[in-house]
């Protein structure tokens, strides 16, 4: 194979890396944002009218 062929692979495979790590952190931040809410419904639970 020629060298374009291996910088076309490295290049799809760092952009896929680069992805997968963006998917990871914001999956983490949407996570963490959640039991935050959670945690704060459950200490104003006596002030809930539903």
């Amino acid at each position: 194979m020629s060298e374009k062929t291996y910088k076309s692979i490295r290049n799809t495979a760092v952009s896929n890396l680069v992805m997968g790590i963006l998917a990871l952190l914001s999956g983490i931040v949407m996570g963490v944002l959640l039991i935050i809410s959670g945690a704060k419904l459950l200490r104003n639970k006596s002030g809930l009218m539903i």
